[in-house]
């Protein structure tokens, strides 16, 4: 079995020749986004700005790390956008509506998104519905049901230290919300690198049929990483919930899409059994640092969509053209 995986899944040394020629292209795109945005805006290396640039990724980071875990078995979510906005409803729903304790309704909001992304599991492995299909029914779902609860109306007003989550600052620049993020990368990375767990990922997204005879049970596998996406979901929910000190039903729009990219832009191949934590994180700070860098200049968020999008595709052609070479 053992011999098998190891032909599926990557090498999982401590750094590899090909792991850094697949980081340098994104990680010398960020430096010259870096570089680029320090000539152009006087603001871009203020401290300031780079503490906001470190609370605007935090929530999109911890919805990629979940988003890498899918990519790697091959497979895609399109609901984490909803199914935040969903959790982020429920939480509010039970703390400010139903008066239970907020730390309670924190755990309802992360066990919500739980259950949400078991769904998308248990229609892909039961009901043999392809990712994109079953996480898109989901996405509609949850979108309609964030909106159902309070009939479209945000919830305003958290205690002072649930929002001192997200805005006071330890240490002069971590927030709890920002070393969360940080804390779930870290050991995301070392399950995924050099545990068994997340060598049978990447032996899935390779190839399912292999791993399934090297005795991974792939379908349980893929309810646990589509679960895990749907929890980390929603603790992205109470992360923006912190941060905005309201839930709101229409949080989250879009950012399946920019969790997708900052995934791919890091190195993942949408094909499956590529990726890493490392690059999900360098990917996150390009969409971070382009959308923060546009914003100094002044730039229509109309163009910015246009510029991220051309982003995407030079990212996934650049993934396509080096799967051919290699």
């Amino acid at each position: 079995m053992s011999e098998i995986t190891e032909q599926v899944a990557p090498k999982t040394g401590f750094i590899s020749m090909s792991f850094v020629k697949k980081m340098s292209g994104p990680l010398v795109g960020l430096i010259l986004l870096c570089v680029f945005f320090s000539v152009t805006s006087e603001f871009f290396l203020s401290a300031r700005n780079g503490l906001n640039i470190l609370d605007q990724v935090t929530v999109l980071g911890i919805l990629a790390i979940g988003m890498t875990l899918v990519i790697v078995i091959g497979g895609i979510d399109l609901s984490v956008g909803s199914v935040l906005a969903f959790s982020m409803m429920m939480m509010g729903v039970m703390q400010r509506q139903l008066g239970l304790p907020l730390e309670l309704a924190i755990v309802v909001g992360i066990a919500t998104g739980a259950i949400c992304g078991l769904v998308s599991g248990l229609l892909i492995t039961i009901a043999k519905l392809p990712p994109f299909i079953a996480t898109l029914a989901v996405m509609s779902v949850t979108r309609g049901l964030a909106n159902i609860l309070t009939e479209g109306k945000q919830i305003v007003g958290y205690p002072d230290w649930f929002t001192s989550l997200a805005t006071v600052r330890q240490f002069g620049f971590l927030s709890m919300t920002v070393a969360t993020f940080i804390v779930l990368a870290i050991i995301a990375a070392i399950i995924l690198k050099y545990r068994p767990a997340g060598r049978n990922l990447f032996a899935i997204g390779g190839n399912p049929e292999v791993a399934r005879l090297a005795g991974i049970n792939v379908n349980l596998n893929t309810c646990i990483v589509y679960a895990l996406s749907g929890a980390l979901a929603g603790l992205a929910a109470v992360a923006f919930a912190a941060r905005l000190d309201s839930s709101q039903p229409s949080a989250g729009l879009g950012y399946e899409l920019d969790t997708i990219a900052a995934v791919v832009i890091g190195g993942a191949s949408l094909s499956g059994g590529v990726g890493s934590i490392f690059g999900t994180v360098v990917g996150v700070f390009i969409i971070g640092v382009l959308r923060n860098g546009l914003n100094l200049l002044g730039v229509s968020p109309f163009i910015q969509q246009v510029l991220i999008g051309v982003v995407i595709a030079a990212a996934v052609t650049f993934d396509t053209l080096g799967r051919k070479r290699r």
